[in-house]
């Protein structure tokens, strides 16, 4: 007779499994970008929808045309790439002309995962990837922002938004300037409440800080994420940006705003802690979110552009593979 519960269980490694599945990390992602996606529709309307549906098309097609056909059913199912679509999507500024949102989701596939090998072999952050891309190829586009106009102008779309592909739409009567533009150019600071909820100029899904703060708490709770990422980047952003302010708080921000403002609550939980690019060790996170926060700070006051997470977070990306290098924990029974 079969013995159904054995006294010795033999099985391969690994012995210890964690629960936690690409899939289901992805998933919790997304039920955490739910939040900051429908505010992003709330204030920039059908602009944003488009946005976001376009710049998802471009990364999930560009990742079923470069994936081998047996492949591609197993790639598509772990949503990674509507995902990176996504989180491109929500750094766009509401008047991108549609074409240039699908072509840097088709950047962020294939330039930020498919030509490192696929998922888990990426060195930079996909969407930071292709957002970069479109920044430096189209620096008008990418730097002009429209006001938040609310659900009364839902179905109103931005003329810019239907301009034929290598063509540029007129932008002139959507020019408005961001809280980190007015605060770098004009020292002119923008009210914690706006900030906090979001009906301010700026990229269709960082300007609501508290939905952005909710998605972050949600991941941290479903520890689909490391948490000293968030801190040291938060800790070492305030502790810079109160350094400045004490210094000369007519030209600089507080430390409130510096949190509250831009992409930097988007980049914090969502892009900086991605787990293929980001260090594996404990010390390795620290050393990482310290570099994001000093660089971001340092970029939005002495860099050309009003806003630094971006090339911060891509700068330390870069650094990672030598992060972990010297982080590693000693071996078990070596010296040194």
């Amino acid at each position: 007779m079969k013995n159904k519960d054995p006294r010795l269980l033999l099985q391969s490694a690994p012995l210890l499994r964690q629960e936690l599945t690409t899939p289901a990390a992805m998933k919790d992602v997304w039920i955490a970008l739910l939040p900051a996606s429908c505010a992003a529709l709330w204030f920039f309307g059908l602009s944003a929808l488009l946005i976001l549906s376009v710049s998802i098309a471009g990364a999930v097609l560009t990742e079923w045309v470069f994936t081998d056909k047996e492949k591609r059913r197993f790639a598509l199912s772990d949503t990674s790439a509507g995902l990176t679509g996504l989180l491109l999507g929500l750094t766009l500024p509401p008047g991108l002309p549609l074409w240039m949102a699908f072509l840097g989701g088709a950047v962020s596939i294939g330039l930020g995962k498919v030509i490192w090998g696929g998922l888990g072999t990426n060195i930079f952050n996909p969407a930071l990837l292709g957002r970069a891309f479109l920044l430096g190829t189209f620096p008008i586009a990418m730097t002009t922002w429209g006001a938040a106009g609310g659900p009364g102008e839902f179905f109103q779309i931005h003329s810019s938004n239907l301009a034929l592909p290598f063509m540029q739409g007129q932008y002139d009567a959507l020019s408005a300037a961001t809280p980190l533009g007015l605060m770098k150019f004009e020292h002119q600071s923008t009210a914690l409440g706006a900030l906090f909820m979001g009906n301010t100029a700026g990229s269709i899904g960082e300007t609501s800080s508290l939905l952005l703060l909710l998605g972050g708490i949600f991941l941290l709770l479903r520890r689909s994420i490391d948490w000293r990422i968030p801190a040291a980047i938060f800790l070492t952003a305030a502790l810079f940006s109160l350094i400045m302010f004490i210094s000369n708080g007519d030209v600089y921000p507080s430390p409130l705003f510096t949190l509250f403002s831009g992409g930097l609550l988007l980049g914090t939980f969502f892009m900086a802690t991605d787990p293929v690019t980001s260090p594996l060790t404990p010390k390795g996170c620290w050393i990482f979110g310290i570099g994001i926060g000093f660089l971001v700070v340092l970029i939005r006051l002495y860099g050309g552009l009003p806003e630094g997470m971006l090339y911060a977070i891509l700068l330390m990306n870069a650094a990672t593979p030598l992060i972990d290098r010297y982080t590693q924990p000693r071996i078990f029974g070596r010296k040194g």
